[in-house]
């Protein structure tokens, strides 16, 4: 168990958390961050707020905790088409270990640092464990990516893997059979570490429709996207199967149910993965931007013009069973 110390709230701020100015004029310290834009540009705005022993484990890696506070916001900015410029962070800790924020500190700007995100502010509190990062991004005006434009007839991709975190997280509650140790590992990894998907979110601008990312669930989160474009969706439940890695494990040894393997990528959550649309006439374009920042898509669907979301076979008849329910924290 790491040791406590007496640190006070500032000096824990200036050992850990204190950087050389870039795009903050004053730098973390003043009573609020004066941050420059580029002329012309639109300032995109997100928060996130993970809460121990709801959105994460608190014996979790605290390498890995940083990582992952920071890339859930980073996602929200690779949705909206945003390049990332800065964040906040708003931080309570139930104590001052120095071994658990050295690592915590580590993990957070090692990504900022990857996207060249600057911490600019913030605050520090005694309380339960509860990380709060809002990040600012620039996009130019009519170009973010937006839930609301999604057109009848527009292909649904995603990126990257859907279902492995989801799978993690069932190993570690125990609702499924052990994994095999390697395969535990990598799940493990997506599950804590995700990839934010920015690079890809740049590369679409002008090209998709309509984005968001997955926090939730395919299904929960893709229904934004067709309530706020009063649009549907047909999905290819095989072509989503396709994008899990686990599926694929010691070739399909694992027993899971489909059930079990449905509930993973169409409702697992905590992927955050970029799910977007495209007219059918740009799937070059899509593919070539996909290329361009080095991330894998996958055509899973197609936006329809009857209201809701059908689960399909490959023969295009509906799946029996379309009861999978994405995560809500009130549910």
């Amino acid at each position: 168990m790491p040791y406590a110390c007496a640190m006070g709230e500032f000096d824990l701020i200036a050992h850990y958390f204190t950087r050389p100015v870039r795009r903050a004029a004053l730098g973390v310290g003043d009573d609020c961050a004066l941050l420059r834009v580029a002329p012309g540009m639109q300032l995109a705005v997100s928060s996130d707020m993970l809460v121990a022993g709801r959105h994460f484990f608190e014996d979790v890696n605290p390498r890995h905790l940083g990582h992952k506070s920071l890339a859930v916001n980073l996602s929200d900015l690779a949705a909206c088409g945003a390049k990332p410029l800065a964040f906040t962070l708003a931080l309570s800790l139930p104590r001052v270990e120095e071994a658990w924020l050295k690592e915590f500190a580590g993990g957070l700007l090692a990504l900022a640092d990857a996207h060249e995100c600057e911490l600019v502010g913030g605050d520090t509190t005694q309380g339960p464990l509860n990380i709060c990062i809002t990040i600012f991004g620039e996009v130019p005006p009519g170009h973010a990516l937006l839930r609301s434009a999604a057109k009848v007839g527009d292909d649904i991709w995603v990126s990257g893997t859907l279902g492995d975190a989801r799978l993690a997280l069932d190993a570690q509650f125990g609702k499924i059979a052990a994994l095999p140790s390697d395969l535990l590992e990598s799940a493990t990894q997506r599950l804590e570490c995700p990839t934010p998907r920015v690079a890809l979110g740049l590369a679409l601008r002008g090209i998709a429709t309509s984005a968001l990312d997955l926090s939730d669930g395919l299904l929960g989160d893709l229904s934004h996207i067709l309530q706020q474009s009063q649009v549907g969706a047909d999905i290819d439940a095989d072509a989503v199967l396709q994008t899990m890695a686990a599926r694929h494990h010691g070739n399909g040894s694992l027993s899971l149910t489909d059930d079990q393997w449905y509930q993973c990528v169409l409702a697992g959550g905590d992927d955050y993965e970029l799910a977007f649309t495209a007219p059918a006439k740009a799937r070059e374009q899509v593919m070539a931007a996909a290329q361009s920042a080095h991330t894998p898509v996958t055509r899973v669907g197609q936006v329809t013009q009857e209201p809701g979301i059908r689960v399909l076979d490959r023969h295009g008849h509906p799946l029996k069973n379309q009861s999978w329910a994405s995560f809500d924290h009130f549910a």
